[in-house]
């Protein structure tokens, strides 16, 4: 067997990081169901909806939140694979407003064809970011299968009152994001081989970058609606929250960052199949004006994220308060909004110049 060093974990998997979530037309096929089950009263958010995660009122004013996120490895690097998994599951709880507390870990190995030291460099990737998150991995389950697998399970709790949604969003709100999207075409390069270095540190910055923020955005009553960006893409993310809240949704797409390097490899087709398959799901619900580059943006919108940034929809009045959060945070390069809610028009999204 080769050294772990040689290895490289994408090349054992057909999928990558969100890129491999089931097409959003397929999930909501798999979803129906006409039995009829009991009303949990307590339940706030369960899988009626598109939200990131459930949520459940403790009866105290406190709100248990919990998710599940896990896929195959998006890098090479095993330590980073369990660093990004590990950021991405607990995004979930961020993009509700919420402080995680705990998480556990989901493990999934091909004993017989990858080391198991390779294994434990996921998890201690795993362990490096639940310590940033200030939470501890506090247990897991482990399976052999046939691909790598990694995740975590994540609660997290928030005052009921300030639990965020994806799909409350209201007319004239403001959407500002927290992250440049494209990884997804940066990750399929450096699956071809083409990924040059200085875009192998973008790529790794971003996907292990925590949405810690959200915790303090869900503090802000003038935020209408959040949601993290993954694997249905920008495209596919304001589509769910625009209408969840019966809106369309106008998109300024010079306004929206890219990550460095996507549009070149963009020209060398490193498109992942994820985003076909996103395109084909809802790309009848996009409409775009004069001045976009459509060519373009068909591999942009429905880029699958990993650990994508949030994307936030604010009253107009408590924009000051958003734009002074993000650049205590760092996020100056996102101090501009990237669209807003309108009233329901013919297409769910308007894409302007």
């Amino acid at each position: 067997m080769e050294s772990t060093e040689e290895i490289r974990l994408t090349q054992f998997s057909k999928g990558a990081g969100c890129g491999c979530k089931i097409a959003p037309a397929v999930l909501q096929e798999i979803l129906k169901t006409d039995i009829n089950y009991a009303v949990h009263d307590q339940l706030l958010v369960g899988n009626t909806t598109n939200d990131d995660a459930a949520a459940y009122d403790m009866g105290n004013g406190t709100a248990l939140i919990a998710t599940n996120d896990f896929f195959t490895p998006i890098v090479d690097d095993a330590f980073d694979f369990g660093r990004i998994a590990a950021a991405n599951a607990i995004s979930d709880v961020y993009a509700m407003g919420g402080q995680p507390i705990m998480a556990t870990a989901i493990l999934g190995w091909p004993v017989e064809k990858l080391p198991v030291a390779l294994a434990q460099k996921v998890l201690e990737g795993a362990r490096t970011i639940c310590q940033e998150a200030g939470i501890p991995l506090a247990g897991g389950h482990s399976i052999d299968v046939s691909e790598p697998i990694f995740g975590l399970s994540v609660n997290g709790i928030c005052d009921v009152a300030t639990l965020k949604r994806n799909n409350t969003a209201q007319e004239g709100d403001v959407l500002f994001l927290t992250k440049p999207i494209g990884v997804g075409i940066l990750a399929t390069a450096q699956k071809k081989g083409i990924l040059l270095a200085e875009h192998r540190s973008v790529l790794i910055d971003q996907l292990t970058r925590l949405n810690k923020i959200g915790q303090e955005l869900g503090k802000i009553s003038g935020i209408t609606a959040m949601t993290d960006v993954t694997g249905f893409g920008l495209g596919g993310h304001l589509i769910e929250m625009a209408d969840g809240a019966g809106l369309s949704a106008e998109l300024y797409y010079s306004k929206i960052g890219i990550v460095s390097g996507a549009k070149e490899y963009i020209g060398q087709r490193a498109i992942p199949d994820a985003t076909y398959r996103n395109w084909n799901g809802y790309g009848s619900k996009i409409n775009f004006e004069g001045g976009v580059d459509v060519m373009e943006a068909f591999s942009i919108l429905p880029d699958p994220q990993t650990n994508g940034g949030l994307l936030v929809a604010v009253a107009a009045a408590s924009v000051n308060d958003v734009t002074a959060l993000f650049s205590a945070y760092g996020y100056t390069d996102h101090l501009q909004p990237v669209g807003r809610m309108i009233a329901k028009q013919d297409k769910v999204v308007i894409v302007k110049a």
